[in-house]
């Protein structure tokens, strides 16, 4: 393993950089991170925030669970080591984003504190701002609409965050939205008013 490493050589610093970047899309990059269980309206509240981004001229990439679970992580289950080598290869991956001077908006159950802090340390924490959308498991299981708590109850999907795993809710997330009673449109809203200052250079 240490003479494969003796034998990289990275050039980030011969690159163009993020500040260069960031100068021609007159945005300020940053990874926000939307935690929750599934179904809180993490992804869907996301979208409704990435087009209206999109529509004030914005340039921002969503990254779901879903999709990159189809994709680049394809091979990992849901066991709590593979949990956290998902959350690092999305953190390695939001870097690169941030450093093209992108916005990016992921959506991600991350149910742990420590999982979030692999997150963090890689992005940054100067870049890397949580966003909770936080919804009671009992309206999570209410909305079903994957179908996947009551298969994790008939015992159907092991390891699933909130029945047969843990969720540890961020202790000071720099934004929480409650999505048991406020609606989709309001939550979205909510959520811009929030970003917006963040990003304009």
């Amino acid at each position: 393993m240490e003479e494969k490493k003796s034998n990289i050589y990275p050039v980030f610093d011969e690159l163009l950089q993020r500040g260069d970047k960031q100068k021609l899309l007159n945005q300020t990059s940053k990874v926000f991170w939307f935690t929750g269980l599934s179904g809180s309206g993490k992804t869907t509240i996301a979208k409704g925030v990435e087009r209206k981004l999109h529509s004030s001229g914005y340039l921002t990439k969503l990254l779901d669970g879903d999709n990159i679970r189809s994709g680049i992580s394809n091979n990992l289950s849901f066991s709590l080591k593979d949990r956290q080598e998902n959350i690092r290869r999305i953190a390695e991956i939001s870097t690169l984003f941030l450093n093209c001077g992108i916005i990016t908006l992921n959506c991600f159950v991350s149910p742990t504190a420590k999982i979030r802090s692999i997150a963090k340390n890689i992005i940054g924490n100067e870049n890397f701002i949580d966003i909770y959308i936080n919804a009671s498991l009992k309206k999570c299981e209410e909305r079903d609409t994957k179908g996947l708590y009551k298969k994790a109850r008939n015992g159907q999907i092991a390891n699933f965050t909130g029945i047969n795993s843990p969720f540890e809710p961020p202790k000071n997330p720099g934004l929480e939205i409650n999505t048991n009673n406020n609606s989709i449109d309001h939550s979205i809203e909510q959520v811009v008013n929030f970003i917006m200052p963040i990003i304009k250079q």
